[in-house]
């Protein structure tokens, strides 16, 4: 059974300091057994990271709908495992106002940096939180789970504007606000007619990441994970949607050498 001081030690081997700024998508059961469960995941992430800012995704794009259509940041699940529904209740927690893919942060600037999702009409807009997350040289930590899961590619998928990206329509839903006033916002939703879930194509740069320093794997208790660099990242992914704007969709797999 894994302690407290054990994720924090595999938190430290895997070069993650103190003052970072951390994204963290995550499956709990991958991580095994854990003295208090995910609450224990959390105050490691949190101790360790005590001088920087740790952001999980609290999405609720499975339930939000056109019908089921007013999001309460301060009570809406996210529809993304225990561990972001535990974090956002934490003492210190924000929670952007996205409608669909809101993200909780705690630490440095963390008021600040998820403000504005009230405004914005995509699910990872240009300059919004998921965006931004290059800005701040951020890491991304995928734990037990892949890049079918890192929502920064969305993010970066919207800045060079792919296509066949989002319903032809938006869906109209209610915020409630810090005031507790509803503001009514237009939102487009992610929608390919050829896939379900476009963020599965994204495992084909797997091993082009890792090849490229973009990502390296490491691991969290029994958690094989993913560690990305935010910056690399999107400079890599944009190499490849330079050479083919749909490539993750339409490509069978992405030629090495685009990215290399």
């Amino acid at each position: 059974m894994y302690k407290k001081e054990d994720l924090k030690k595999d938190l430290e081997e895997m070069g993650l300091k103190s003052t970072d700024t951390l994204m963290v998508h995550s499956s709990m059961k991958s991580i095994g057994s854990v003295e208090g469960g995910a609450d224990t995941v959390i105050d490691a992430l949190l101790e360790y990271l005590k001088d920087g800012l740790v952001m999980v995704p609290t999405h609720t794009w499975k339930q939000m709908s056109e019908e089921y259509n007013v999001f309460d940041p301060a009570t809406e699940p996210a529809c993304v495992g225990i561990i972001p529904n535990l974090f956002m209740k934490r003492p210190g927690a924000v929670r952007s106002l996205h409608p669909t893919h809101s993200i909780a942060a705690i630490g440095e600037e963390a008021a600040e940096y998820v403000k504005g999702e009230d405004s914005v009409t995509t699910p990872c807009a240009p300059g919004g939180c998921w965006d931004r997350l290059r800005e701040r040289n951020a890491k991304i930590l995928l734990v037990g789970v892949t890049h079918a899961r890192n929502t920064f590619i969305h993010s970066v998928e919207e800045v060079f504007d792919v296509p066949e990206r989002f319903t032809e329509v938006p869906t109209t839903f209610q915020i409630k606000m810090p005031d507790g006033s509803l503001k009514s916002v237009e939102m487009y939703r992610h929608y390919n007619q050829h896939t379900a879930h476009i963020s599965e194509s994204f495992d084909k740069m797997l091993e082009g990441y890792f090849e490229t320093g973009a990502a390296k794997p490491v691991r969290l208790g029994d958690a094989e994970c993913i560690l990305c660099d935010a910056v690399k990242l999107f400079e890599v992914t944009g190499k490849i949607l330079e050479k083919k704007r749909n490539c993750f969709i339409e490509c069978e797999e992405i030629p090495a050498e685009w990215y290399l």
